[in-house]
């Protein structure tokens, strides 16, 4: 009995062990895990940067010197056009779903202007130059990857200079007034750091009676109501550790 049990061990141990051996240096499979997911532009930073555009406004005049008998009465209107170069900066942030808010100010030089012959004094040539235009803005977009659509509107300010002349200016006042804005535009991100930008804002500065000093001398008040549009392209510089390509989330 002894010897059987063990011949029957050994040939058992013979028959398993390579089978045991086989299986125990086999490789386990193991899948490769996944690629990383793409990069995704975010829009979340704050910028700086430099646009350039055209401008046109409508002026309408209106006597409102009360010692005037034309009182009240319209003394015609004319475009002011021309264009506009200046700087811009703001912030933006952009929600996990694509949508962007933003805050920005800009301040632009302005070369504007126009003219025409009053309706109450003939003879006599009514002109506006536009020297500068400005605004801070709130606006809010969606972000298709590295493009921005977006709406914005604010608050908003101009500087102008009126005359009227008969040959020779006669009378001139200066103004700087506060209005209101609203714009729809796109910006494209060329690289992590440089956009581009298309713009259409409309301005409404209602209207201001401005107190005319005269050479002769004396003094005229005009009333003068002003509406205007800017269209712009520009360039902004992204910075502020926030921007650029952030990994998407799942």
């Amino acid at each position: 009995m002894k010897k059987l049990l063990l011949t029957t061990v050994a040939l058992t141990a013979l028959v398993a062990g390579p089978a045991l051996a086989a299986d125990l240096s086999r490789p386990v499979y193991k899948a490769a895990p996944p690629p990383p997911p793409p990069p995704v532009w975010s829009w979340t930073g704050c910028y700086i940067g430099g646009h350039i555009g055209g401008l046109w406004a409508r002026k309408d005049w209106q006597d409102r010197d009360p010692l005037s008998v034309t009182f009240g009465s319209n003394d015609g209107s004319h475009e002011a056009n021309g264009w506009l170069g200046g700087v811009q900066a703001g912030c933006d942030y952009q929600f996990a779903g694509g949508f962007v808010i933003g805050i920005a100010g800009d301040y632009a030089w302005a070369d504007a202007s126009g003219s025409h012959a009053s309706i109450l004094f003939p003879g006599f040539t009514n002109t506006t130059d536009i020297k500068s235009l400005a605004s801070v803005t709130g606006r809010i977009g969606y972000g298709w990857d590295r493009f921005l659509g977006y709406v914005k509107g604010g608050v908003a300010w101009e500087r102008d200079d009126f005359s009227y002349s008969n040959g020779v200016i006669i009378g001139t006042s200066s103004n700087t007034r506060n209005g209101w804005t609203v714009g729809i535009g796109g910006e494209y991100a060329f690289t992590n750091f440089l956009s581009g930008f298309i713009e259409y804002n409309y301005y409404d500065f209602g209207r201001r009676d401005l107190l005319f000093v005269d050479n002769t001398p004396g003094t005229f008040i005009y009333g003068i109501d002003e509406r205007k549009s800017v269209l712009k392209a520009g360039l902004n510089f992204r910075f502020g550790g926030w921007g650029g390509p952030v990994s998407a989330r799942y």
